[in-house]
């Protein structure tokens, strides 16, 4: 009995663990680019009025850059847009026109 129930945790256990690597593969096979895996992993681009985004490693220093509070067109500004990861790269996804 405690033979059996030893073969079945360790099964249960391998099944897991092949479940962590299938999807672990799946993930980063899906990612043409590699430069991110979830929306979160992108940022604009530009500190004002950005048209396109970049993965976070590559953030612009805003630090000392004041922008403009106008909201314009085609730019993440004022959420007309916002940052995506699409087959693992960074792009400007269009919410709605002002």
């Amino acid at each position: 009995m405690r033979l059996a129930k030893n073969k079945l945790l360790l099964s249960v256990t391998a099944i897991a663990v092949l479940g962590i690597v299938a999807t672990t593969i799946f993930v980063f096979s899906n990612s043409e680019s590699g430069e991110c895996i979830l929306d979160s992993d992108c940022v604009s681009a530009s500190c004002c009025h950005a048209t396109s985004c970049v993965p976070k490693a590559e953030a612009p220093d805003c630090s000392t850059v004041f922008c403009t509070q106008e909201c314009v067109q085609g730019t993440l500004d004022c959420g007309q847009a916002e940052c995506k990861c699409v087959r693992g790269e960074c792009v400007i996804e269009q919410e709605t026109e002002l």
